[in-house]
């Protein structure tokens, strides 16, 4: 099943709160991910505010956007290694 992003909201710099269909969110800072021609314009802080939930994803009028599987990995593996943690002091 691919996820899907459900709800965005900018939080600072290059940082976004994403919640999927699946119930999992979390925060992302995609500073690291802005690269290539179609994301120069995202380097802008005030363009790469202007995001918006489209097709399952976050995207930008230029046609950037992120593959939502990438965009589901981050939190998801900040929930796994948090839960692990809980399950370690236990």
């Amino acid at each position: 099943m691919i996820p899907h992003v459900v709800e965005a909201e900018y939080i600072s710099g290059y940082k976004i709160w994403l919640r999927f269909d699946d119930g999992l969110s979390g925060e992302l800072d995609l500073s690291g991910e802005l690269d290539g021609p179609i994301f120069e314009p995202l380097k802008d802080l005030s363009y790469f505010r202007r995001f918006s939930v489209r097709y399952n994803t976050i995207s930008w009028d230029n046609g950037a956007d992120f593959a939502p599987e990438f965009l589901w990995e981050k939190p998801a593996q900040q929930q796994a290694s948090t839960d692990s943690q809980k399950t370690a002091r236990r």
